[in-house]
């Protein structure tokens, strides 16, 4: 299982890349694993402020769609597009290319609450 030790996780299963003001999102290697393939990743919410917990699309796999929460508070202010066309990304490169959103963020506050790799192993290990 990946859990790069440089980003933070949320207990939803998302992974935050904070850059400045700015945060990259995406869902886990251990997420996309339990989704299986994924064939669509929607996002509505390009341009909109969102509160931490709320949420902002979901995914879709073969068997299941599953809701997608904002990790921080902030304007949703770019799409992954090349998702769009393939979605499969999320599975091969959950990371990297397989990024959703990018947030900025409203209260950077909200950033001491989310864990860290060592914290989240913790977590899906149950």
């Amino acid at each position: 299982m990946n859990i790069p030790s440089n980003l933070k996780y949320t207990k939803d299963h998302e992974w935050i890349k904070i850059e400045g003001n700015i945060a990259t999102v995406g869902i886990t290697d251990f997420a996309q694993s339990e989704l299986g393939d994924i064939v669509y990743v929607d996002v509505d919410t390009l341009d909109d402020s969102v509160e931490e917990g709320e949420v902002f699309g979901s995914v879709e796999a073969v068997k299941t769609v599953s809701d997608l929460f904002m990790p921080l508070s902030g304007e949703v202010i770019e799409f992954n597009e090349a998702l769009e066309d393939a979605p499969e990304l999320v599975n091969s490169d959950p990371y990297g290319k397989g990024w959703m959103i990018k947030i900025d963020i409203s209260d950077s506050s909200q950033i001491d609450d989310l864990l860290d790799a060592e914290a989240y192993k913790n977590l899906i290990k149950g």
